[in-house]
């Protein structure tokens, strides 16, 4: 067996590489691994609305209570509500059941430690040696883990743990967060059918905002399906004809937010990291003055961050790595181009929603609009290709090839900047050059790339 964790938890295709009885397997090893130490341990579960997650959830759930934690069900709620309730409740872990933006064959498992916070390697390791193994506590009679779902409390789990209005509470929280009416302000919302289809409508009309939502009504096959962050020309398409002001677009678990102004232009992960934090600074909440991001982020944001004389720390791809820089640094926001925006003050993850709310609450503060606002970014070019190796660790580290990109940078100076990387998925290597200069790029990365197919 391979590594079972990724970049964002156990990945694979329902039934197939990710099964009932690894879901089982995985389940019941974190709970001894997270839960280890507690009187009476507690884990709260949650789901996105794939087909598959109904099968997974009683796998995880047996797992859980196999091992001794009772199980606080909440449902289907976006991840960064799993999280955040997991918090809450002083839970000893949680379990995102959701394979994100990918297609609805596929899902995953997500855990979060106490606190809501994703796991470190160290985590994932003891967890995985566990599963091999096959080694799990199992206890008998009454120390069997219990199962408290949204029904109510009958009795069975302490009053704490009572799960009455757990939606609610997670819309409150967002609203309070929030910080500001955003009457006035129209928003067509695309939900990918996903787990933010009840929630989302719910805390952008809490706030004030008049809603359109779309692809919100989810029947456990349709998540993603050419809807949501990944697919943006509904969205564009449902803003133009409302009139809207702007428009947003979750994917399946409502972990990222990516919007498109009145015109329908798509405003990415970079504008809207970029108009926050210069919201931030202003009042002086961007801690260090400091910006976290990873390296796919565009040169753009770095000028015009540069310009405001806001830092910015750069990490490796993954939010989980923009998660380690902003609680090493006591950072106050960070994120990703693809959408995932990170507000440590008020979650331990990526939040699609607060990051809408955080985004139209500008809006509404200088009265400018989504178009305005994203202006302050300029995207610099950027070309990228990928280039199938047989052995993309030797590839990335290849003596002529490291020169080769050192003589591109030499050549870009201030004007660009050259990025290459091995896949974290498949036998690639990624080559990525951005210039000011369009055809600049193209010819410094398709030269690179002939450089790594040679090898």
């Amino acid at each position: 067996m391979g590594r079972l964790f990724g970049t964002d938890g156990v990945r694979g295709l329902a039934n197939e590489g990710l099964t009932p009885e690894l879901a089982l397997h995985v389940s019941a090893a974190a709970a001894e691994v997270l839960g280890r130490g507690r009187r009476r341990a507690v884990a709260v579960v949650g789901r996105d609305p794939r087909a598959s997650g109904e099968m997974l959830e009683a796998a995880v759930t047996a797992g859980l209570t196999g091992a001794g934690v009772d199980v606080l069900s909440v449902g289907v709620l976006p991840t960064p509500a799993v999280a955040y309730l997991t918090a809450v409740y002083d839970a000893c872990l949680g379990v995102m059941i959701s394979a994100s933006h990918n297609p609805m064959p596929d899902n995953g498992i997500k855990i979060f430690a106490a606190g809501g916070h994703k796991l470190d390697d160290a985590a994932e390791d003891r967890i995985e040696e566990l599963v091999r193994r096959r080694e799990f506590i199992r206890p008998t009679g009454a120390g069997i883990g219990r199962v408290l779902s949204q029904s109510g409390a009958d009795g069975r789990v302490d009053d704490h743990y009572s799960l009455a209005g757990t939606h609610e509470r997670y819309v409150e929280h967002l609203i309070e967060a929030t910080g500001r009416d955003l009457s006035g302000i129209s928003v067509v919302v695309d939900c990918a059918h996903g787990a933010a289809s009840d929630v989302g409508p719910a805390a952008y009309r809490e706030a004030g905002a008049r809603v359109v939502a779309i692809n919100a009504e989810p029947n456990g096959l349709n998540i993603n399906d050419r809807c949501g962050s990944t697919h943006l020309d509904q969205v564009q398409q449902a803003v133009r004809d409302h009139g809207a002001d702007l428009g947003l677009a979750h994917d399946g678990d409502a972990d990222r937010c990516l919007a498109v102004d009145a015109a329908g232009t798509v405003v990415d992960g970079d504008a809207i990291m970029a108009i926050l934090a210069l919201a931030m600074h202003e009042t002086g909440a961007l801690a260090h003055d400091t910006l976290v991001a990873t390296v796919m982020s565009n040169l753009g944001l770095h000028i015009a961050m540069r310009s405001a004389g806001i830092t910015m720390r750069t990490t490796a791809v993954g939010d989980r790595y923009v998660l380690e820089e902003l609680r090493r640094g006591g950072y106050a926001l960070g994120g990703e181009q693809s959408g995932h925006v990170v507000f440590p003050a008020f979650g331990t993850t990526g939040d699609g929603v607060l990051t809408g709310l955080k985004l139209m609450a500008r809006m509404a503060q200088t009265g400018s609009s989504l178009a305005e606002l994203a202006s302050v970014v300029q995207t610099v070019p950027q070309v990228l290709v990928n280039v199938p190796v047989t052995d993309k660790a030797v590839v990335a580290v290849a003596p002529d090839l490291l020169e080769a990109v050192a003589e591109a940078e030499r050549v870009l100076g201030d004007s660009g900047r050259v990025l290459l990387r091995p896949s974290g998925t498949e036998d690639l290597i990624r080559v990525m050059v951005e210039a000011t200069d369009h055809d600049r790029a193209r010819t410094l990365a398709d030269d690179l790339a002939k450089r790594v197919a040679a090898l």
